[in-house]
């Protein structure tokens, strides 16, 4: 609690001009306490004639009031200087902080800056910009630390015109000296006509900026969409080609039954020839023998009779006409097998699903 007193008490003894402790205090008429500087420098040089008004009551003094140094009010505020101003302020300004300007001692953080008066306050001392009727009309910004650029390195003015010809901020003194007879205009109202042409900038981008993100999201459900279809390619091709390894497989396992099939036939048709053959086979032997022995017969009445009692050779078995070719049987099997194959080759020259679906489709006739 002491601490609070101690900031209050340093709020009461502040200047309502410079916002700073009480410097060489002076009262006017109405009670309200001053800097002798910063109370002449607000009523100026001018004639006792004249009206003068207090900063913050806006009472009105005829003829200018002496300024007379109150001893007491000084005192008081020294001492104060001594006790309550080794307390931090509130809310201090850090390193990365624009500090306030008027803050004695430790500095409060900044709420503010002022361009006309190049100055950052925080938010005790910015009440004066509130308060009064001529700083009322100030442009705050938010706390800058680079308002020493707004003054002209060359006058040490205010900056508030802006050189067309050059493309530069220049304060007054500048138009009447580097840059006489430049096309210049106010500050304020080049910056209206840029910010007109930023907004209508910023229109075109965001346009742009949408018109992007339509195309791009476009092209995602494209790649999105492009995924399930292949997806779903993928299956289609490996349930064709399941189907299709399965039918060949089908056809091999017929092909090889057919074949053995074949060969067992073959095989027994052969074995009856082999058994035809080899019985003619004896009988012609069995005739040759007959033959030779009749042949030896020195009788010739015996020779006749024997041999008119000898069969007509077309009584005898011939098998010469028996035209067996066993390789034929699987040539053709072997033939047909090739010819599938080709005509498999030839179909899925293209790779497409359509002839994947052909092909099953042919074999399953074929």
């Amino acid at each position: 609690m002491a601490q609070k007193g101690v900031q209050l008490d340093v709020e009461t003894f502040s200047c309502s001009i410079c916002l700073n402790l009480l410097n060489n205090p002076v009262a006017i008429p109405c009670g309200h306490s001053y800097c002798m500087s910063c109370i002449q420098s607000f009523w100026g040089k001018k004639g006792k004639k004249k009206r003068h008004s207090c900063p913050q009551c806006r009472q009105t003094f005829a003829p200018r009031p002496d300024l007379v140094k109150n001893t007491m009010l000084a005192a008081l505020v020294e001492q104060l200087k001594q006790t309550g101003l080794q307390a931090d302020p509130a809310d201090p300004a850090g390193p990365e902080d624009v500090a306030c300007d008027m803050c004695p001692g430790r500095k409060r953080k900044a709420i503010k800056s002022c361009l006309n008066c190049l100055a950052s306050y925080c938010e005790k001392h910015l009440q004066s910009h509130y308060s009064a009727a001529l700083l009322q009309k100030h442009k705050l910004v938010e706390p800058s630390k680079k308002l020493l650029e707004n003054i002209c390195s060359c006058h040490d003015e205010v900056m508030k015109v802006f050189c067309r010809t050059d493309q530069q901020c220049i304060c007054i003194l500048c138009t009447m000296e580097e840059h006489k007879g430049h096309e210049t205009a106010p500050a304020a109202a080049e910056r209206a006509e840029r910010q007109k042409e930023l907004e209508e900038n910023r229109q075109q981008i965001q346009k742009k900026i949408q018109d992007q993100e339509k195309e791009l999201k476009r092209l995602q459900q494209e790649v999105r969409d492009s995924c399930v279809s292949a997806d779903e390619a993928v299956k289609s091709t490996e349930k064709i080609f399941t189907e299709l390894i399965n039918l060949l497989q089908k056809r091999r396992s017929d092909a090889k039954q057919r074949i053995r099939s074949q060969q067992e036939a073959l095989v027994l048709w052969v074995k009856e020839v082999q058994e035809k053959l080899e019985q003619e086979l004896n009988d012609l032997k069995r005739r040759d023998a007959e033959l030779e022995q009749l042949s030896h017969i020195e009788d010739h009445n015996q020779f006749l009779q024997s041999y008119a009692s000898l069969p007509a050779p077309s009584d005898l078995s011939d098998s010469s006409g028996i035209n067996a070719d066993p390789l034929r049987h699987f040539e053709d099997v072997k033939a047909a097998a090739s010819k599938l194959r080709d005509k498999l080759q030839d179909i899925l020259r293209d790779g497409g699903t359509n002839t994947l679906q052909t092909v099953s489709t042919q074999l399953l006739r074929t």
